[in-house]
């Protein structure tokens, strides 16, 4: 059989699984998500069960390139469209009305709706396949380090999961930027590869912060994305003193840097890439495989300021919330 086979076989299974109800977990450019049927609310139900998710934590629906956005939104802007043009397939999600055909559960029972295309070849042929909107967070239990592997998924959510596809490393590595297109002004809810100013660019008008009414969407929580040993952001200056001050403690620790600085062997050390793209590519499965060891601190060199480096920087911030705080 050929490799074009297998591969048009495994997604027609995986539509299958969709069309009968079941949970398939799947690669995006983003990290791997864990997708229902959008328009089956028993299916959708199954997602926030394997994953422990609030009921009222919207899921974003994924849509095939070839799907008009009237099909599951309304009133629809034409900085949609826009948008859509330009990033579709990409890591990019809108915030719309609602169309009546989604269920509540998928919205949050909010009257608008997360959409976006995919840029993975295994995610768009499934959706195309599938014929429909696929509801899916990522694949893993809620709160916690979102999968940016199959080995991920399978070790995170076992058998609640009908069929894993496995697609490689996501390319991205973090959750997709969430532009909020329901108001007046266009209001970024969720900071992502896509940025701030390149969204102005092609909207030719400012982009603005949320407010308390904006609609509740995934990664909005203070805490989340969280290692389960305590992580703390460190200034650059002090990673090395703090880093001593520790081990001197008898404390084990892991580090995530990117800083010339010479740290001491006895930690536990990944060099991280001295550019955001790369830092967002690695984050996920480097914060995992330090979890693994047992440690009693990870330490987080704190990325530096500045608009490329908000999405990493949003990430890292809510991760080391879920702890208590640090003395930086």
């Amino acid at each position: 059989m050929t490799s074009s086979k297998k591969f048009r076989a495994t997604v027609q299974e995986a539509a299958a699984v969709l069309h009968r109800g079941g949970l398939v977990a799947f690669p995006t450019e983003t990290v791997y998500g864990l997708g229902a049927d959008a328009e089956n609310p028993a299916a959708v139900a199954r997602i926030f069960a394997a994953k422990g998710r609030p009921a009222d934590h919207p899921l974003i629906v994924h849509m095939a390139h070839s799907d008009p956005l009237g099909r599951w939104s309304r009133d629809i802007p034409p900085a949609a469209f826009r948008l859509a043009q330009r990033y579709w397939p990409g890591p990019l999600t809108v915030i719309l009305r609602r169309a009546c055909r989604l269920p509540d559960m998928v919205t949050g029972g909010q009257d608008t709706v997360g959409l976006r295309v995919p840029d993975h070849p295994l995610a768009l042929a499934l959706l195309e396949v599938f014929g429909g909107g696929i509801a899916a967070p990522s694949a893993n239990l809620f709160g916690q380090i979102s999968p940016t592997t199959a080995a991920h998924v399978r070790e995170e959510l076992g058998d609640a999961v009908d069929i894993l596809l496995n697609g490689g490393p996501c390319r991205v590595g973090i959750e997709s930027t969430i532009l909020d297109l329901s108001g007046q002004q266009p209001r970024l809810l969720r900071p992502g590869a896509i940025t701030i100013a390149e969204i102005e660019a092609v909207l030719e008008q400012p982009v603005a912060s949320p407010e308390n009414n904006a609609p509740r969407a995934p990664g909005m929580l203070r805490s989340h994305y969280a290692p389960r040993t305590p992580l703390y952001l460190v200034p650059t200056g002090h990673l090395k003193a703090e880093i001593c001050r520790r081990l001197r403690q008898g404390q084990r620790i892991g580090v995530l840097a990117m800083s010339a600085t010479q740290l001491p062997e006895s930690c536990l050390r990944h060099h991280m890439p001295p550019h955001p793209t790369g830092w967002a590519r690695e984050l996920y499965a480097q914060l995992r495989a330090l979890d693994q060891q047992g440690l009693d601190g990870l330490l987080i060199e704190a990325p530096p300021s500045g608009a490329d480096w908000q999405a990493v920087s949003d990430r890292l911030t809510r991760a080391a919330s879920a702890h208590t705080a640090s003395r930086f």
